[in-house]
């Protein structure tokens, strides 16, 4: 059969690590040992003897998880194979950490490798009373793989460096963020910029930003009250 389909750019491609990059929404996971965390429901394909199950992450990730709203259901894949993973048309791009850590807001994980740990936490500055802004942590050696609404831009963050919150997808976790809210009469009588808050990065590092905002701020999620309430009662729980 003759095609452009079967072009040497669609054919499946290998490499010396454990993710494999397929195009700019696929990538492929090379199973030999040992296992890797994925977002739930992001297999598109797979070979070989592989096992798909719920990853709960512990009874305080899970809580953590439940009460902030941060991150995506994720399932644990094991086995000896090769697995496909993309989600929904989104971009695909893998990161390698060396003994590092990086902040990414949790929608923007596809997968990561075991020697990685993830962890919630608040973002200092955020404000807990008003209802904080929560992100996730990973830390260790290891691949991540993460996705993106449109094609990212890197901005090196040499100087006090301002980005939408639901376009910031994940930075260095040195960094200090705060939140920026410029909230006037403006706003209160519907003439909003639409561009009131936005996270400040400040020190040497990058954060990566897409060019569409994912709306982890849109939809009310219970209105600024209810945030509030949740921000005082997550003390304990984040520190």
């Amino acid at each position: 059969m003759r095609s452009d389909l079967f072009a040497d750019s669609t054919r499946e491609k290998d490499g010396a690590g454990l993710f494999v990059r397929q195009n700019s929404k696929m990538m492929k996971v090379e199973l030999t040992q040992g296992g890797i965390t994925a977002l739930a429901g992001s297999m598109v394909a797979y070979q070989g003897q592989v096992d798909f199950q719920h990853e709960g992450g512990g009874l305080k990730q899970m809580v953590k998880k439940a009460i902030t709203n941060e991150g995506l259901p994720t399932m644990r894949i094991q086995g000896t194979g090769e697995v496909f993973l993309g989600s929904n048309g989104a971009d695909v791009h893998i990161l390698e950490l060396q003994d590092e850590a990086i902040s990414i807001n949790g929608q923007n994980i596809l997968a990561y490798s075991d020697g990685l740990t993830s962890d919630i936490q608040m973002m200092r500055g955020a404000g807990i009373a008003s209802g904080g802004l929560f992100n996730t942590t990973l830390t260790g050696s290891g691949q991540v793989a993460i996705i993106t609404d449109g094609s990212p831009v890197v901005l090196q963050t040499d100087e006090s460096t301002f980005v939408d919150p639901d376009a910031a997808v994940c930075w260095s976790a040195n960094l200090q963020v705060q939140m920026k809210a410029a909230i006037g009469m403006k706003s209160l009588i519907g003439r909003s910029s639409g561009e009131e808050i936005q996270l400040q990065f400040v020190g040497q590092g990058w954060v990566v930003v897409q060019p569409s905002e994912n709306m982890r701020f849109g939809g009310g999620g219970g209105g600024q009250q209810s945030n509030q309430q949740q921000g005082v009662n997550l003390g304990n729980l984040f520190g």
